[in-house]
């Protein structure tokens, strides 16, 4: 994750990153903590509290004591970490529509992928169901 944060320029402001419970170490804890993000992170379920050294631990301690508070459920509604399995979920519907792109060229792959998305909109579209108010 740290050689990931440092693709994006450093003027560039994150607010927060999210990651499954892999990326519950020191080094991804601390590069977070260092942008000045806040971590979304799943603490592993055996997790020990770390020494208070540095931000990241800090902030992921706190994160430890909130999902134990809150349990693990209510945790991932509060911190906004069920938005992440939606977002996977999404990312499979699109590779549903095909794992490659035809398209040679940037901008037609770019027309390609869009083409895809509204297919997924429509697709979503259908299945929202029409609700009003009563009474």
């Amino acid at each position: 994750m740290p050689d990931l944060l440092s693709q994006i320029p450093d003027d560039q402001q994150i607010g927060s990153v999210t990651a499954d419970g892999a990326y519950d170490t020191r080094k991804c804890h601390d590069a977070i903590a260092d942008r000045g993000a806040h971590a979304v992170i799943p603490p592993r379920r055996n997790a020990k509290p770390w020494k208070v050294i540095t931000a990241g631990a800090a902030a992921r301690n706190e994160a430890l004591r909130a999902a134990k508070y809150l349990g693990r459920a209510l945790w991932r509604r509060w911190s906004g970490y069920h938005r992440r399995s939606r977002v996977e979920t999404k990312m499979h519907c699109v590779k549903l529509l095909g794992q490659r792109l035809m398209a040679r060229d940037f901008d037609r792959q770019v027309a390609e992928l869009q083409v895809r998305i509204a297919v997924l909109n429509g697709y979503t579209a259908l299945g929202i169901p029409v609700t009003e108010a009563v009474g």
